[in-house]
């Protein structure tokens, strides 16, 4: 097993890391992204989880499952073209679930699972 950290505030605090390298998996933890609005803050996150799948020698391409949080649903139509530009040419299952995030700043947070370096 592989433990990567990104260094981010909420890993120390909650005891966790971005991202765990197991049973052939790449396992990356809820991401929030920095930003003014959702979109920014989804690319950010896309961006920061990218470096974790990377770290584990995986990459967008090998996600197979993804979880999209948002307080407000209504605010998911806009990252629709960035996740179409992400994962259009291997779409992962996905899910989005409406719910409070662990900062009202926050917008969205994404959660995958990618198949691990071979």
């Amino acid at each position: 097993m592989k433990r990567i950290s990104s260094g981010g505030e909420f890993e120390a605090k909650l005891g966790y890391c971005r991202a765990v390298v197991a049973g052939g998996f790449v396992h990356v933890a809820g991401t929030v992204g920095q930003g003014d609005d959702v979109v920014a803050q989804c690319r950010d996150a896309l961006r920061i989880i990218s470096d974790a799948l990377e770290q584990a020698g995986s990459s967008m391409a090998q996600v197979v499952r993804v979880t999209y949080m948002l307080p407000d649903r209504s605010e998911f139509e806009p990252c629709w073209p960035i996740l179409a530009e992400t994962f259009g040419a291997n779409p992962p299952a996905a899910t989005m679930i409406e719910c409070g995030l662990i900062d009202p700043k926050y917008r969205i947070e994404i959660e995958v699972t990618a198949l691990a370096a071979v």
